[in-house]
């Protein structure tokens, strides 16, 4: 049984109608937004009222002209979360259609909140796209008219500065159905066609000065317009499940991209059209390119489903740096025949040309015994620059192969001293340390130096460098 003292709906009834009103109170001084919840509580059951708070207190936030920095964020995104969890949960439970208009309504403040926001993390957008997959599901539940569901989807979309909609079609396609799809795409066709406005020389207004020449407005806005438009038509193509449409928005250069090329593929193997998605993932040549992973899963997937395992197995094998690829390739071997297979890469892995890379792939695998090894054959080629590797690649070996950590916290002091990245002493001093306690684990530090031959070493050819040793305690 849960303590009295313990917070539960239970024990709290305990207090009394009569206490826990005076406690909201004095929990509601100087809170503005849970003085607005209670405010929306009291208005009644009536969706109505409670539409109306909510509506209200959103053309407050509408109408607002102050900025809000960093600072204020955490308080508009509660703000702005209290609106919506009363629009989801209580008005739309009671009258899914007035509560699918004052989703639109918030849908809207995002123009208004982002000119004056600095949302550099996204906190306020990722309210944003939750409220837009919230109305998806509103507008299921109030099945507005398709077509005029559409209209508006259209108007939404045109308004897409910050990317607030940028799922917008996805989450409203189960609503919209095929007359309200179909709606939308003439809307964007039509939109597409329009005649645009060609300012005069007098007329044309500079709006950036990159190094490639001045930006101007109407060029800007022109293809912000035809991104909007085809983005738009691809996300209406894949939710009438037409391929083809899909492809019709790529060009024959886009259609030569490796990214564009895995996405026509997975949408062809889709429709069951293995063949073409063959050719499609075959426009690329990656001789002597480093391809990305969705690329290959593309190649892959296309193979497989041609039946040629064999030569999927073959690709994977080529593709062993990549971790996910090398675990498909032993999944799919006979039993005992992969340990023989992934001893065999990690021999390859440990010549590969780049040293980083091999390194990376060691540790996602883990295999930190062939880290370690890899680290002590190849110490030379470490580049104490690449800290990101590094620094987590020290951690995971302390333990079992101090000697291995040390030498990799060694590469990243070499590398701050012998550059002077005065930035970095901090750290390269707390790596000295650190390789100090390493020190007494190491019993046998075969040919490299012994830690105070290696301070040693580090003072006749740093002693100047006083802020580091400060740093260092010595």
């Amino acid at each position: 049984m849960a303590p009295k003292t313990t917070l539960n709906a239970k024990n709290l009834e305990l207090l009394g109608a009569e206490r826990l009103a005076e406690l909201l109170i004095e929990i509601s001084t100087g809170s503005a937004a849970t003085k607005r919840r209670l405010r929306i509580e009291l208005a009644g059951t009536q969706s109505s009222a409670e539409a109306r708070e909510v509506t209200k207190r959103l053309s407050s936030i509408e109408r607002s002209r102050s900025m809000i920095n960093w600072r204020r964020v955490k308080a508009l995104k509660s703000d702005l979360e209290t609106q919506r969890h009363v629009i989801v949960d209580t008005i739309a439970s009671s009258d899914p259609d007035e509560a699918l208009e004052v989703m639109w309504r918030f849908m809207g403040l995002a123009r208004s909140i982002f000119e004056r926001c600095d949302d550099g993390n996204g906190t306020i957008m990722d309210v944003f796209h939750q409220a837009g997959v919230d109305l998806g599901t509103i507008a299921s539940a109030a099945r507005p008219h398709p077509r005029l569901l559409g209209e508006q989807t259209f108007r939404a979309l045109q308004d897409n500065d910050h990317g607030q909609y940028d799922r917008l079609i996805e989450n409203l396609s189960p609503a919209l159905g095929a007359e309200g799809l179909d709606r939308l795409k003439s809307l964007f066709d039509d939109w597409a066609k329009a005649p645009v406005d060609t300012p005069t020389e007098a007329g044309l207004v500079v709006i950036g000065w990159p190094s490639s020449g001045p930006v101007y407005e109407d060029e800007f806005n022109l293809r912000h317009r035809d991104r909007t438009i085809r983005s738009a038509l691809e996300q209406i193509a894949d939710a009438q499940g037409d391929v083809d449409a899909f492809i019709a928005q790529q060009s024959e250069q886009a259609r030569s991209v490796p990214m564009i090329a895995a996405e026509i593929a997975q949408r062809l193997l889709k429709a069951g059209r293995a063949g073409e998605a063959w050719d499609a993932i075959n426009r690329i040549e990656m001789k002597g390119r480093q391809s990305p992973f969705e690329w290959e899963k593309a190649r892959l997937d296309v193979l497989e489903a041609l039946g040629r395992r064999d030569e999927a197995q073959a690709f994977r094998w080529q593709q062993s740096l990549n971790e996910r690829h090398l675990r498909a390739f032993l999944k799919r071997l006979p039993d005992f025949d992969d340990l023989e297979a992934e001893e065999n890469a990690f021999d390859c892995v440990s010549h590969f040309s780049d040293v980083h890379q091999a390194l990376a792939f060691l540790l996602s695998w883990p295999a930190l015994d062939r880290a370690a090894t890899l680290i002590r054959a190849r110490a030379a080629e470490l580049d104490g620059d690449h800290y990101e590797l590094l620094t987590p690649a020290s951690e995971h070996l302390q333990e079992k192969y101090p000697l291995a950590a040390t030498i990799v916290l060694r590469a990243m002091i070499d590398f701050t001293l012998d550059r002077a990245k005065s930035s970095r002493y901090r750290f390269a001093a707390r790596h000295l340390v650190e390789c100090e306690r390493l020190s007494t684990k190491i019993s046998d530090f075969d040919t490299f130096a012994s830690h105070p031959g290696y301070v040693a070493d580090l003072r006749g050819k740093h002693a100047k460098k006083t802020g580091f040793w400060a740093a260092a305690g010595q």
